[in-house]
């Protein structure tokens, strides 16, 4: 290993600290860099940077290592592991909090509900809340908020040169906009303050069914989403869970259709919520209902994503509006009886104030988009080969009413296609890189077709 690197303590390969560096959570998608170091400072960090430089490595970055199978090959890089201290901050007058790279979700929420606040965060209380704001961001709360992203209000960062920067609506506004949804590949961002909102009651939860009940069940919903309040957002899911003590014995009984979301607001939550389940529940009654009034940090717990690593094979897609064409088309290779070794193909609500351009937003403020497809499977009593051919067949299947574009935290891996800037706004972002990595040392950091410079 070079000089440079040890003394800022990169670790080699086969190392206990770079075991501990280089964790993801995607155990499918394991990374190799050169060497790893672990940061818990911006000092640290700093160092980092510079050994890296100094030795003529590019720099990777990540923090919980959620996003490891959408990242480039890391051989012959650097990876920092952001793991900065201090805690979240929350400013309870300005609703705002500020957030370490490196802390969880959970962490956050915790720290916000106190004050009646919440953050537009992820489904899962293990993601990373920072690589989650700065890709972008699609939360449970997102069709009354919008773009996670558009709620960042202050970006800190170590550039190339050990540089550090603090970018904001005022300070290095071409910056501010850029880190935003650009793809990536400007610095180490070490911190970001975030805008929260009142919050002291929600409606979540999920109810399951029998899938040979998906079509009425999928085309009731459907239906419902075209006049949705954007007080509410939901997903619908076709899943195939295991036999295992985790899951709860009544949805050990082949494909089951889930509906899960969140609405904001107490009363009237509960009305828009009867709007959508009242009809569901008359097509059938639900194997498993858990929806109900909850303190917002349940909503962590509503996607029932998993708390361990594991491997998982997918794909995404944004689509324009479904019909009933599509919920045919998709039942076919999903739904009960097609045989899908798939874990979960899920559609997810958007519209919204998601779908609204933000005066106040970044590189990517809005979703031009009806729904997100997401779908994956487990290795569990299945190949990967086999679910890579059936993601294969929903892509193809999906066809007609895909958009040609993605979204960064939903995309499943680095080779899929993926486009979610046009050209112009490329431009723009890649001018702004130029700027504060002329030698592109984080020129590999940075999300596929985010660039027009490689």
């Amino acid at each position: 290993m070079s000089e440079s690197l040890n003394t800022v303590d990169a670790a080699p390969p086969g190392s206990p600290a770079y075991a501990a560096a280089t964790e993801v959570f995607n155990l499918a998608a394991p990374v190799e860099p050169a060497a790893a170091v672990t940061a818990t400072s911006v000092p640290e960090v700093r160092q980092a940077v510079a050994a890296a430089e100094s030795a003529n490595l590019p720099v990777r970055v990540h923090s919980t290592g959620h996003a490891a199978a959408t990242a480039r090959p890391m051989r012959d890089s650097l990876l920092i592991r952001t793991r900065i201290g201090g805690g979240v901050e929350i400013d309870a007058g300005n609703r705002v909090a500020r957030i370490p790279a490196g802390t969880s979700w959970g962490e956050v929420a915790e720290a916000a509900e106190p004050y009646g606040l919440a953050a537009p965060h992820g489904s899962s209380p293990l993601v990373g809340a920072v690589g989650y704001l700065l890709r972008g961001g699609i939360s449970f709360y997102g069709r009354q908020t919008g773009i996670a992203a558009n709620s960042v209000r202050a970006v800190e960062l170590v550039t190339a040169g050990g540089r550090v920067r603090r970018a904001d609506a005022d300070r290095d506004p071409d910056l501010f906009w850029a880190l935003r949804g650009g793809g990536g590949g400007f610095g180490v961002v070490t911190a970001v303050e975030v805008q929260l909102f009142p919050a002291t009651e929600v409606v979540t939860g999920a109810a399951y069914w029998s899938a040979t009940d998906a079509e009425r069940l999928l085309t009731t919903w459907l239906d419902w989403t075209r006049t949705a309040p954007w007080a509410a957002t939901t997903t619908v899911r076709l899943m195939n869970l295991p036999d295992h003590p985790d899951v709860p014995p009544a949805l050990r009984v082949g494909t089951v259709l889930c509906v899960d979301g969140a609405v904001l607001g107490g009363a009237g939550g509960e009305r828009i919520a009867a709007g959508l389940l009242d009809p569901l529940r008359a097509v059938a009654p639900p194997l498993l209902d858990t929806w109900a009034s909850a303190a917002p940090a349940a909503v962590l717990q509503t996607h029932m994503d998993p708390t361990e690593p594991f491997p998982v094979y997918g794909d995404h897609m944004l689509l324009r509006d479904l019909d009933e064409q599509a919920v045919s088309a998709l039942l076919r290779v999903a739904g009960h009886g097609s045989g899908s070794p798939l874990t979960n193909v899920e559609i997810r609500q958007l519209g919204g104030a998601l779908a609204v351009p933000s005066p106040f937003g970044g590189a990517l403020d809005h979703l031009d988009a009806r729904f997100a497809y997401l779908g994956g499977g487990v290795p569990l009593g299945v190949t990967a080969e086999a679910i890579r051919a059936r993601t294969a067949v929903l892509r193809d299947t999906l066809r007609p009413w895909d958009t040609g574009t993605t979204t960064p935290t939903f995309a499943a891996n680095v080779a899929q296609p993926q486009r979610h800037l046009d050209a112009n706004r490329i431009e723009a972002v890649d001018r702004v890189r130029a700027r504060v990595d002329p030698a592109g040392i984080f020129r590999d950091d940075i999300a596929p077709n985010a660039t027009a410079l490689h």
